[in-house]
């Protein structure tokens, strides 16, 4: 059985999905059907109780041993919190970076073991393996059990969703992307992350590729965020 098709149109259909959050997000309103059953594609407030505008900082890929400690130092300036959704095999290889990450505050999420695409076309017994394997790795190099997994490229479906459910994790995707796995330059990236709203998660990536121009962008944003009266808050 070709299972190439069946995983295209099921990632057709989350990518509807997203786009749909995505426009709720601008016009406001109850939320998209299925609650807890989708991804979590937005966070549950836009504002602070005081009324500051929320953003979420994701990063997937790493850790990367060029990119993430730069990074790090970035966040650390700023004061910022973010997400890092790790790769297992990355974990492996650079423990002592994963705890780091862990040791400065972040929230730490499973982004699948190897990042096989298209996720959702895997079967049953390989899906778990990327999923729970990550979760032992993760745990060992830093102490942490993650809640939350993100799917590679999105590749969300029901048996993924039911896997989360089973081991206790919360499905999260984004609703801003910057396409900085593309590396359009810094100042593209720029100019994507300002436009972000509150209540947005943004995709960004700290490993897989030449991140320097991630890196930059992250730096030249943060004040403008931070003028801006934004708070940083996790999935």
């Amino acid at each position: 059985m070709n299972r190439t098709l069946p995983a295209r149109a099921a990632e057709a259909g989350w990518s509807a999905v997203r786009c749909a959050a995505r426009l709720q997000g601008r016009l406001g309103g109850p939320g998209l059907p299925g609650g807890d059953r989708l991804p979590l594609f937005r966070l549950p407030r836009s504002h602070t109780p005081q009324g500051r505008p929320l953003l979420a900082l994701t990063f997937d890929d790493g850790p990367d041993p060029r990119w993430t400690p730069w990074l790090l130092d970035v966040l650390a300036e700023h004061q910022v919190t973010a997400s890092f959704f790790l790769i297992g095999r990355q974990v492996a290889a650079h423990p002592a970076l994963a705890a780091r990450i862990a040791a400065a505050g972040h929230r730490l999420g499973n982004h699948s073991l190897d990042h096989p695409q298209p996720f959702s076309a895997r079967p049953a017994a390989e899906l778990r393996r990327q999923v729970l394997v990550t979760q032992e790795l993760i745990a060992d190099a830093t102490g942490v059990l993650p809640d939350l997994f993100r799917a590679p490229a999105g590749g969300w479906s029901e048996p993924v969703l039911r896997l989360l459910a089973g081991s206790g994790l919360r499905a999260v995707d984004w609703s801003v992307d910057p396409k900085d796995w593309g590396e359009p330059g810094a100042g593209r990236i720029a100019r994507r992350l300002l436009r972000s709203r509150p209540g947005d998660v943004v995709l960004c990536h700290d490993g897989g590729g030449d991140r320097s121009g991630t890196v930059q962008a992250v730096r030249a944003v943060l004040p403008v965020l931070r003028d801006r009266g934004v708070a940083f808050a996790t999935p």
